[in-house]
């Protein structure tokens, strides 16, 4: 088996450095079909790793493969641990990102930045994949820290263009943020349970549950600190309230990015890393206490600013805010599983949606505004049928995935007996309405009601073959059947058939998913629950009330949005943070380098120290080349100057005067 965890690594890496290095020479063709079977390679293999485990009888693989550093008693290493959760994750990134190359064959055929970007997306695979595999706290941290560099290329990608160039420096800066907090967590990890490899880490925890510091003059639990700490990290990488300002920018990026790094796979690593940890998070109900209601913000605020959203883009890329802030819920309630079980079902139903976004982009020659959109069902029948698909998943619809993943978070955090929870659960729970309400706005804005197409898109259409290349279409179909049927097939063993075991572990006070598991009879008997079910009916009512402003009654929107409009700009002015962010902490770090800058740099060291000691050099020089003079008699006055002195002087001590 180690073979094929070696190849499932490295051949995203291999097809990333031959379509960079050499895609000039052997053509964008080679260079795509090189990325591809890279990438079908590993997902092949990640495929038969999660068989091997789960029907395969495949043993926990724990291993180190080779020293990186020896520092004193430390020993920096590479290794992987495959277990259920690693499968489950490397199935999901490699699945999506195999998804994401076939399509980017279409909607990147005449860029000219071909080549680049399947070396990007290759090389992106392979960092998510490290990061995934790990075994410790180093090498999770390189994959952490390559996910981040290689997001910051794509967001980026177009970099003569001013807006894309933005969006990659803020999004490098605030994950900067969080990953200061992560390297503080690793560090307090490494000083007070003495290792970096997960295992001992893990079991270190254990023995001494109550382990404490000193911070800030007040006792702490080691667990509550470095989970905090660890936490930070994973807010920066998956954009949870206050970190969560970058994503939305990162649509930037060609749209293939949002559906497989911004949507699907390394916006989760933070729900891995919480979920990895489950052993010290467990250890701290203050620590889940903070994941469980950021999460809560995050999923019930973010899903407002959607609402207000015209980009079609940034529609779904709020709403993965808000989704991740459901799975960060399940994880504050100890529903660990549940969480990444809705981290899986999201990853293909969200994929979707970007990817049918970027058709209906393509095929109206790059326009975005839903406002300039409307009626394409006509032109676009596959797209509809898929992003319909998705879009039920989304809000929960009875037997879609996204209904019993998103189901089982709400009932997890209602039974939960933690700090936050009541909140969590309203939260959650009112999130599903603003789901659906966001949701089928897009829906219905982009597919239905009055054509708003732009003349010149309309004639670009005619010249697509089936309007959207069927290189990008079918995609959207492989996406699609998961988004249905994932959640029914695999709610069951994932939830409460204990597929985690071993790999998430949760004290038996905190397993709200065992409660749970008393009351469940099969996937279909939770479908058949909608009908009993609140969020089921705020799914509906969200539905219908965006059926009846955008389709029924558009005209009623003027007199609803009017004396709602103070609340319309907080939502379009996103709560304030990007001014808080640049204007405050970034302005305000301008105006005080500024300050030092003149006051410091110019005035006191320019001016003072260097500039004035030159200065004052210069006057005592030209004082002293007047005396210089040459002529005798200037000489002969000086001296006997001198000697006049020096007689007052003597004359003066003998005297007394002084």
């Amino acid at each position: 088996m180690k073979t094929i965890y070696l190849l499932v690594v490295l051949a995203p890496l291999f097809g990333a450095v031959i379509a960079g290095l050499a895609g000039n020479v052997i053509g964008r063709s080679n260079a795509a079909r090189i990325a591809v079977a890279a990438v079908a390679v590993s997902a092949l293999g990640s495929l038969w790793v999660l068989y091997q485990h789960v029907w395969g009888g495949a043993p926990v693989f724990d291993e180190s493969l080779y020293q990186w550093a020896q520092v004193g008693g430390l020993s920096l290493e590479v290794g992987f641990l495959i277990d259920r959760l690693t499968a489950v994750m490397m199935v999901v990134v490699t699945s999506v990102s195999l998804a994401v190359h076939v399509y980017t064959i279409g909607y990147m055929h005449d860029d000219a930045g071909y080549q680049r970007f399947f070396s990007y997306i290759n090389l992106f695979t392979f960092a998510m994949l490290m990061l995934v595999m790990a075994n410790n706290f180093l090498q999770l941290f390189f994959g952490w820290e390559a996910v981040g560099l290689v997001s910051y290329l794509l967001i980026g990608f177009y970099y003569r263009k001013e807006s894309a160039i933005f969006a990659n420096l803020k999004a490098f800066l605030v994950n900067r943020v969080g990953d200061f907090g992560f390297l503080l967590g690793i560090a307090a990890v490494l000083m007070y349970y003495g290792s970096l490899d997960y295992g001992e880490v893990f079991a270190a925890a254990t023995l001494r549950p109550e382990m404490s510091l000193s911070i800030f003059g007040t006792e702490a639990l080691v667990a509550t600190v470095a989970g905090v700490l660890l936490f930070i990290g994973a807010m920066g990488k998956s954009a949870q309230v206050p970190l969560h300002v970058w994503l939305p920018d990162s649509m930037e990026g060609p749209t293939p990015i949002s559906a497989l790094i911004h949507a699907a796979t390394m916006v989760t690593a933070g729900i891995f890393l919480v979920a990895r940890m489950s052993p010290i998070f467990e250890l701290s109900d203050a620590a889940l206490s903070v994941v469980l209601v950021l999460g809560a913000v995050t999923a019930l605020f973010m899903g407002l600013v959607g609402l207000v959203q015209n980009d079609i883009k940034r529609v779904i890329a709020y709403s993965t805010l808000s989704q991740l802030g459901y799975m960060f819920v399940a994880l504050g309630a100890s529903a660990y599983a549940a969480g990444v079980f809705h981290l899986m079902t999201h990853a293909f139903f969200k994929a979707l949606l970007f990817l049918g976004a970027g058709a209906v982009i393509v095929a109206l020659h790059h326009e975005q505004d839903m406002r300039r959109m409307g009626n394409l069902r006509r032109y676009l029948p596959m797209t509809h049928i898929t992003m319909l698909l998705g879009t039920l998943a989304l809000v929960g619809t009875p037997f879609f995935s996204g209904y019993y993943s998103k189901d089982v978070i709400i009932e997890a955090v209602h039974a939960a007996d933690r700090f936050g929870a009541g909140f969590a659960y309203w939260a959650v729970l009112l999130g599903v309405f603003i789901t659906a309400l966001y949701s089928f706005r897009l829906y219905f804005m982009v597919f239905w009601g009055e054509e708003r197409i732009d003349p010149h898109a309309k004639a670009h259409m005619s010249h697509l073959p089936g309007y959207v290349l069927p290189v990008m279409q079918w995609p959207l179909v492989a996406l699609a059947v998961p988004s249905v049927v994932i959640g029914y097939f695999t709610i069951e063993p994932m939830l409460f058939g204990g597929f985690f075991d071993g790999a998430i572990h949760v004290l038996s006070d905190n397993d709200v998913l065992a409660k749970k598991g008393e009351s469940f009879h099969g996937p279909l008997a939770f479908g058949l629950h909608a009908a009993v079910n609140p969020a089921f009916w705020l799914a509906v009512v969200g539905a219908v009330v965006a059926w009846f402003f955008y389709i029924a009654r558009p005209d009623l929107r003027p007199a609803l949005t009017r004396p709602m409009a103070p609340l319309i700009a907080v939502l379009e002015r996103k709560y304030g943070f990007d001014e808080l962010y640049r204007d405050g902490f970034a302005g305000g770090g301008r105006q005080l380098g500024a300050l030092f800058w003149r006051g410091g740099d110019q005035a006191i060291i320019d001016g003072v120290i260097v500039n004035g000691t030159a200065r004052t050099i210069g006057r005592l020089a030209r004082g002293l080349r007047g005396v210089q003079s040459g002529y005798l008699y200037h000489y002969a006055f000086a001296m006997i100057i001198g000697l006049l002195l020096l007689l007052t002087v003597f004359v003066g001590r003998w005297q007394g005067w002084f």
